[in-house]
């Protein structure tokens, strides 16, 4: 538990520092928008996927490093562990997400305050400082529920399927030392291409854990129930969304790419020998 708790600590920590840096801390930053440009948005997604890697070094060699609730609900649905660690893991996760999240605030609330007083909104108002926390959809939903809630289903199975294949030593699995860093990449390519969507969080505690963090300082409603301009009630999605897109993924691959290498490691083949000729 205490791995999760720092492993998630320094996921949350790294990642919404990049925010921060993207929002308020980068000269023009601060404009009160939910359109963060594709210079800032590179550094959002590369900085969440480094967060990634890091936090997967510090952790996984004690408890697997989930730091996510998704995966590990995932990998106890294709008992990989046993469901007894499901709750214990979700508590230190959360936990570790709301202090990481802490402290970023900490290092960056003079920038917060400058860039809501430059705006001329308070931080219940201020939905832009907010996003360097926890996540909100995009206003081309039109305050739908679907697109939002299939957007984290999605993003999260692509997370779980590749996470599948990335430890799966019977296909073509990394080295034990790069795993991370190609877990952050995961990441990243899913930032890149569905992160504009809803921010991404494919994380319950990621999510979840700031977003407490911001409630109690003083975001309100953004917050929670998570309430703005065009969406209400938004605080429950990424949460949802997420374990179910985790379960999904997990059962793709283990009902397509799992029983062929199942079989083919029965029948004495390496993973180089079941390779389709080139």
């Amino acid at each position: 538990m205490l791995a999760e708790f720092l492993g998630t600590f320094v996921l949350l920590l790294l990642g919404t520092a990049a925010v921060a840096v993207a929002v308020v801390g980068l000269p023009g930053s601060g404009r009160q928008t939910s359109d963060f440009g594709p210079a800032n948005w590179l550094i959002i997604t590369w900085g969440w996927g480094f967060a990634v890697v890091f936090g997967v070094y510090v952790a996984g060699g004690v408890s697997g490093a989930h730091i996510n609730p998704a995966v590990t609900l995932a990998f106890a649905v294709r008992r990989a562990i046993p469901f007894s660690k499901v709750l214990p893991y979700w508590g230190a996760q959360l936990v570790g997400a709301f202090c990481g999240a802490a402290v970023t605030y900490s290092c960056y609330r003079w920038a917060i305050d400058a860039a809501n007083q430059a705006a001329g909104m308070t931080r219940e108002e201020s939905l832009s400082t907010y996003s360097i926390f926890a996540t909100f959809p995009a206003e081309y939903f039109g305050g739908g529920i679907w697109g939002p809630l299939l957007d984290q289903i999605v993003g999260t199975g692509i997370l779980l399927l590749l996470i599948c294949a990335l430890i799966d030593q019977r296909n073509l699995a990394p080295g034990a030392n790069i795993g991370p860093f190609i877990t952050g990449l995961i990441v990243t390519v899913i930032g890149l291409t569905f992160g504009t969507n809803a921010g991404y969080a494919i994380n319950p505690a990621r999510d979840f854990g700031p977003r407490l963090f911001t409630y109690f300082e003083g975001w309100g409603a953004i917050a929670l129930p998570g309430t703005f301009d065009w969406f209400s009630g938004y605080w429950w999605i990424p949460i949802v969304g997420p374990l179910i897109g985790g379960i999904v993924g997990v059962l793709v691959y283990d009902l397509i790419i799992s029983p062929v290498l199942k079989a083919r490691l029965a029948a004495g083949e390496t993973p180089e020998e079941g390779r389709a000729p080139e």
